[in-house]
């Protein structure tokens, strides 16, 4: 829908048209139609613009050109032109709206915009707004008034009143009275909005001192800037006569008939005089009368009869109300009002108008296709205007209603030229009235010629056989179609309808020859695969446009056996275990199960047969032949295996035959725990996995301690290497010159019997290599005094008890000799292997004979009675007894203990729900006890965890484990409950057991489920693995390390050798201030030195025990010489010409 815009206003949708619009839209799909409604001032100049009808209605101006747009108009006046090449709307003629509507609001009128080559029409409102042009007017220059000067205070006298052609606020709106003492005015608004004033005597006459009075009555109006009309009020006064003609009505009603004659009686006022003479006469005369109607209605004066002078329409006006004044001849006045209806009649027959006509139409157009557009109008109103458009009902038209008062007239059936060429239309439109008032008009339509005749099958449809794996290219069948048509629209081609089998298009299987009609296979057939082929084959003319027909070709494979059977029941897994469950008490013929299998080739390529291949116990079980059934041939007895394995053969009938095998797994048993138990017993796998990766982390942890254990060594020497060479190759001692053999010490005397070589090996290296020496073979510790006179003391060492590693406790004394214990951990904890420890902690005294305290425990104890003897000291001594009870009072010391369900480790117990169990149903009862008393043994249940919490409920002081809604198929299989027991003591104590739910209502469905240990598997083959990985790369590492060290031993080992075996001579070292004697002499200070030596010390180290001073003894090389002793500071070791050095902190050599 369209709307449009003013240049004053923007237009807005005319509500009371919204439903016919609708229902034109409804009801008339081929008709593109709009309303727009535009709001202009009155009197625009000609040639003004109203609006742009192009742009609101979304149409193009070459639009309005081609489709020949013009304005369809009831009124005699065209008012408004539509300019097509610019798609505006302008005014054609002056607009007045008091000449156009009157008194009428709002004021408004209507016209269509119609298109053709497509058929539109859009109605267009255009509604006029009332300027202030007309000022108010009173019909006479002058209002003489008569009044007797008995008139009473707030006596009325009607004024004359002006008439303003304007509306609404441009209308009049109030009377002004010249300002006065004795007069007053008051305004009135009749029903139909009418004012008029009356003048309000507020002052008594007097006519002997006033007998003439002048005013002027202003009607102003509500326009901007306001008119105003005058008229003189002349009164005169009247001698008195002080009673008024009163009405006997304040308001007439009356009736007449539209078109009535003239004369007719309408009715007649009555007014009474109290008055005598001729002030009691009374005379009536219309009062504010339209002009219009002073030609319309006459009043006689003296009998007040009201009759029809002229002619009254009701479509014109519905209604007249009229003002009637009957005056005294004293000048008293009285006014009624009079109301007379009219009744329309059924006076003007509908008028039908041909907006547009649309001829030839083709045969082929469809039902529904718009061929006219109709006007019809009536100016009567209600059931006399109410109109009714038909046609004849033997041709295949009708009429439907679109906009107001305008309809289309439709095809109702589809058209073929053959038959009837032409038809004429007689369109009949009558009217409600009675009588009623109809019109005809006939339209004569030409039907054009069309390719209206397809091709047709000499078939409704067509089967055709082919063998599956037939070769591609060959033909398999040929279709032939007819058309009825003439020339090229009878020239057909063939064509396949593109379609999907199994997914991929029919192009895929099979192609067509467009002149023959001959199918060809694309490709090779497998029958189990498609059995079929549903082709659509589409024959098409030459016509414009063209006509086609279809036809289904079914293409029948026919099977060949080439497929085994399939095996549907028992479905074989790969990561669970499905079972058969037998009891033991089963007779003869029982039926195990039966094996459903299938051949998905057809005919006796499909009939099966069953055989019993291999089974673990072959005297127990048979299979039928046809059907499968695995039964019972003889009784179940207790020393059948609870495990039987069954292996079946299917094979079918084809030529060569095929077959299949299958495994069933039958449990004999009585009770479903003890089947799941013989399913799901992996304890051996388990600990063989368990073992597996406990030795595969030992060892990893082995070679990885060693590893670095390795690394922290080799990087410990490197740094204490790498210190050591500072300080040689930083050292201030001085430099000690070398002396001769045989030179002795001149500061004293004395002699060295012995002579002792000591031979060194040095490398190249060796400021950062060390020198081991030998150890003394004993743990004595010689300590030389230096003021002493040879007299070594020995020293024993002693180890404390104390510090012997056996005991898990170390004993401590605090400041007031009070002594306590404190536990150590000496070996790492393993909840796993022993989750609770007990110990007990005995403390002794030193008493003869030693006592102890215990601590009691009241599950083993629950109360101590015990004597006790008091004696004195006399003699015979006395002494009396007494019983003393010890209760022992109990401890929150032991947690709750689950009696049921046991939690087993290899296997897996589980309780079985059925899906058929309602709210409330028992599925277990979880038995616990707790072996504390009192309130430390009120258990509580609780549920902890669940895999649907939503399904399962615990007792809370009971332990029964109940649904809390119906099971559904939708609830898994496999259901874990997590239940807590937990007992009221201070603090709280708890143990959790796990309870394994199946819901289901077969045993093979729950053994399935929980015997699939894939992903466990999965799990531990995946630590396997990277364990091996990480202990194989730990172990690389670790040998390359060992190897790399081995090869740096052996190489630094080499370069030792060459240097000890050079023939480079041996300079002894000889220390200052000594001489050779060549003779005995003395030592101060006596010796003693013990070296240990191997076979093989070269290749071994040297450890010198320190001595206790700083004294170093230098021998004579010629054994006779005598040595001094040199008292240092410094060790002469210390000198950096010495082969040797000494450590402080550990009396160790470098070299």
């Amino acid at each position: 829908m369209a709307f449009g815009k003013s240049p004053f206003e923007k237009g807005r949708l005319n509500c009371r048209s919204v439903w016919p619009f609708l229902l034109f839209f409804w009801c008339l799909s081929h008709i593109v139609s709009g309303q727009i409604r535009y709001t202009i001032p009155e009197e625009l100049k000609k040639g003004s613009v109203i609006g742009n009808v192009a742009q609101d209605l979304g149409l193009d101006v070459q639009r309005l050109r081609s489709g020949r747009a013009r304005i369809v108009t009831r009124q005699s006046i065209q008012y408004t032109e539509l300019k097509t090449d610019k798609g505006v709307l302008v005014v054609n003629e002056r607009i007045d709206r008091e000449q156009l509507c009157g008194d009428v609001t709002p004021c408004s009128f209507s016209f269509e915009v119609i298109l053709e080559n497509p058929m539109e029409l859009h109605r267009v409102t255009v509604e006029i707004i009332d300027i202030n042009d007309n000022s108010p007017t009173f019909r006479n220059n002058e209002i003489k008034l008569e009044i007797s000067e008995s008139a009473t205070l707030r006596s009325r006298f009607l004024l004359a009143s002006a008439e303003d052609a304007d509306v609404g606020s441009n209308g009049l709106q109030k009377y002004i009275l010249t300002t006065n003492d004795i007069f007053g005015l008051k305004q009135h608004s009749s029903p139909d909005g009418r004012k008029y004033a009356e003048m309000i005597l507020q002052k008594p006459l007097d006519r002997e001192s006033e007998p003439r009075i002048s005013l002027k009555l202003i009607a102003v109006d509500g326009g901007t800037p306001p008119r105003s009309g005058t008229v003189n009020i002349d009164i005169i006064v009247l001698d008195a006569n002080d009673n008024p003609p009163i009405f006997n009505q304040s308001l007439y009603r009356a009736t007449v008939f539209e078109k009535a004659l003239k004369g007719t009686y309408i009715t007649t006022v009555n007014a009474s005089d109290a008055d005598s003479g001729s002030h009691g006469l009374i005379t009536y005369r219309f009062s504010n009368m339209k002009e219009q109607l002073t030609d319309v209605f006459h009043l006689d004066e003296i009998t007040g009869t009201i009759t029809l002078l002229g002619q009254v329409d009701y479509e014109k006006d519905k209604k007249h109300e009229i003002m009637i004044e009957a005056m005294d001849q004293g000048g008293l006045t009285d006014s009624s009002k009079v109301l007379i209806e009219i009744v329309d009649v059924n006076d003007n027959a509908p008028v039908i108008n041909v907006m547009s006509f649309s001829s030839p139409v083709p045969e082929d157009s469809p039902s529904g296709t718009t061929v006219a557009i109709i006007n019809v109008i009536d100016a009567d109103s209600e059931q006399n205007g109410q109109i009714v458009c038909s046609t004849d009902s033997s041709i295949p038209f009708k009429i439907k209603s679109t906009l107001t008062n305008y309809y289309a007239l439709v095809t109702d059936s589809a058209f073929d030229r053959e038959i009837v060429p032409e038809y004429n239309i007689t369109i009949r439109a009558t009217d409600s009235g009675s009588p009623s008032l109809s019109s005809t008009t006939t339209l004569r339509l030409r039907i054009s010629d069309v390719n209206d005749n397809a091709p047709v099958f000499d078939q409704i449809s067509y089967v055709a056989h082919v063998p599956e794996n037939n070769s591609p290219g060959v033909s398999i069948f040929s279709v032939k179609a007819l058309d009825g048509d003439w020339n090229q629209n009878a020239r057909i081609s063939y064509f396949l309808q593109e379609t999907q089998i199994n997914g991929s298009p029919t192009s895929s299987y099979v192609s067509i020859n467009t002149e023959t009609g001959a199918i060809h296979a694309v490709r090779s057939f497998d029958y189990e695969q498609i059995k079929q082929l549903q082709l659509v084959v589409k024959a098409q003319d030459g016509g414009s446009p063209p006509l086609r027909s279809n036809v289904t070709v079914k293409v029948m494979i026919q099977d060949q056996n080439d497929n085994p059977p399939q095996v549907l029941y028992p479905v074989q897994t790969g990561g669970s275990l499905v079972a058969e469950m037998v009891p033991r008490s089963a007779d003869v013929g029982y039926l195990v199960t039966k094996v459903v299998a299938v051949d998905v080739d057809s005919g006796q390529n499909a009939w099966l047969s069953y055989k019993l291949q291999k089974a673990t116990d072959r005297a127990l079980f048979e299979v039928g032949l046809q059907n499968g059934e695995i039964r019972t041939i003889r009784q179940v007895t207790d020393k059948d295996a609870v495990k039987q394995r069954l292996t079946v053969i299917v094979e079918d009938n084809g030529q060569p035959s095929r077959s299949a095998t299958v495994i069933v797994n039958v449990a004999v048993a009585d009770s479903f725990p003890e089947v799941l138990s013989e399913f799901t017993d992996f304890t051996q796998d388990k600990e063989y996995n368990d073992n597996l990766t406990f030795y595969l982390v030992l060892a990893l942890a082995v070679v990885s301690f060693l590893f670095v254990t390795c690394l922290v060594v080799i990087i410990s020497v490197k740094i204490y290497r790498w210190r050591q060479s500072r300080v040689l190759c930083h050292s201030n001692l001085p430099v000690i010159p070398y002396y001769p053999p045989r030179y002795s010490d001149t500061l004293g005397t004395g002699t060295l019997q012995h002579v002792y070589n000591y031979e060194v090996c040095r490398t190249t290296d060796s400021r950062k290599s060390d020198c081991k020496f030998g150890r003394a073979g004993s743990q004595n510790v010689l300590i030389m005094d230096p003021s002493s006179t040879g007299t070594m003391q020995r020293i024993q060492s002693e180890k404390s008890i104390l510090d012997e590693p056996d005991s898990p406790l170390e004993e401590h004394s605090n400041a007031d000799g009070v002594r306590f214990a404190v536990m150590i951990l000496q070996k790492p904890l393993d909840r796993e292997l022993n989750p609770h420890l007990s110990l007990k902690l005995i403390a002794v005294d030193g008493g003869t004979p030693q006592r102890s305290v215990r601590s009691f425990d009241y599950e083993q104890i629950k109360q101590l009675v015990f004597i006790v003897k008091a004696q004195d000291g006399g003699s015979p001594p006395l002494s009396s007894n007494v019983t003393v009870k010890v209760l022992i009072q109990d401890q929150n010391d032991n947690p709750p203990q689950v009696l049921y369900p046991v939690q087993t480790g290899g296997s897996l117990v589980a309780e079985m729900v059925p899906r058929s169990a309602d709210v409330g149903y028992l599925v277990t009862k979880v038995v616990a006890v707790d072996v504390d008393s009192g309130q430390n043994a009120w258990l509580s249940y609780k549920l902890q965890k669940a895999t649907d919490r939503a399904l399962f409920e615990v007792g809370l002081q009971n332990g029964e484990i109940r649904t809390i809604r119906q099971v559904t198929d939708k609830d898994a299989v496999k259901q874990r409950l997590t239940v807590i027991v937990e007992d009221n003591g201070q603090p709280s104590r708890s143990a959790t057991v796990i309870v394994n739910v199946a819901v289901a209502d077969s045993f093979p469905e729950v053994l399935s489920e929980f015997t699939d240990f894939t992903q466990d598997k999965e799990y531990n083959d995946n630590l396997t693995f990277y364990l091996v990985l990480a202990l194989a790369v730990v172990s690389f590492l670790f040998i390359t390390c060992l190897v790399v060290i081995i090869s740096v031993k052996i190489y630094r080992w080499r370069q030792s050798r060459i240097l000890f075996h050079s023939n480079l001579p041996v300079i002894p070292y000889y220390p200052p201030r000594y001489s050779d004697t060549l003779g005995t002499g003395t030592l101060q200070h006596v010796y003693n030195y013990e070296v240990c030596r191997t076979t093989d010390s070269r290749k071994s180290d040297c450890k010198f025990g320190r001595a206790g001073s700083q004294n170093v003894l230098i021998m004579d090389p010629s054994s006779t010489g005598t040595m001094q002793r040199i008292q240092s500071e410094k060790s002469i070791l210390d000198e950096p010409d010495s082969p040797l050095e000494t450590n402080a902190s550990n009396s160790r050599g470098r070299c």
